[in-house]
């Protein structure tokens, strides 16, 4: 009698085994492999070569020749995706709007912002002082990088103009034509920008 009730539990548990752990994951990662390739790999971006990081999640710049990404939650860890020494962060601060280390961080990015270039008076667009939830997220603002403009084509002796077009040509739409706002994506405006005139 226990025999009738365990032999077909156990060959649905086999069965079933079979089917969501090994079958269906090859079918849809076969499946991803072929029809989207790209994504499933990551949305991996490259230069020279060299995969340099995702085009799926941000990275930190500082240096005056590249846009700078929207500030990170986990510093001094932030982006660290392709670093294999230390794990990847993804954490949004917690802090509230009336939290004073919110200010605080606030105040010495804008600080930061300004002395990188003291001759834009333009108002700094808040994601350039704010983190994202994720701590993660890869895209700026178009306001953000327009703000950032001036301080990219000094540093790499090019026109503002040319730089200007650069910006609009990786701006991004909203999604379905209606959802979300423009964004550019910060890595792979820097990638261009390497491309059109190498850091001196």
């Amino acid at each position: 009698m226990l025999l009738k009730q365990v032999r077909p539990a156990l060959v649905a548990l086999i069965l079933f085994t079979f089917i969501t752990g090994l079958l269906y994951p090859l079918v849809v990662t076969g499946f991803a492999q072929v029809v989207f390739p790209r994504q499933a790999n990551g949305s991996l971006l490259e230069a020279d070569g060299q995969a340099v990081g995702s085009a799926l999640i941000g990275q930190s710049f500082d240096e005056p020749g590249y846009f700078w990404a929207r500030p990170s939650a986990t510093i001094p860890f932030a982006y660290n995706a392709f670093n294999a020494e230390t794990l990847t962060a993804s954490s949004g601060s917690n802090y509230g709007p009336l939290n004073p280390a919110l200010l605080e961080m606030v105040n010495a990015r804008v600080e930061a912002l300004k002395a990188a270039d003291p001759d834009n008076t333009a108002p700094i667009p808040v994601d350039l002082v704010t983190a994202s939830a994720s701590g993660l997220d890869p895209h700026i603002s178009r306001a953000a990088a327009e703000y950032q403009v001036s301080r990219v084509a000094v540093a790499r002796g090019l026109d503002e103009n040319v730089v200007r077009d650069l910006v609009v040509e990786f701006t991004d739409g909203r999604q379905l034509g209606i959802l979300g706002e423009p964004r550019v994506n910060v890595l792979e405006l820097n990638l261009a920008l390497d491309q059109l005139q190498p850091q001196p």
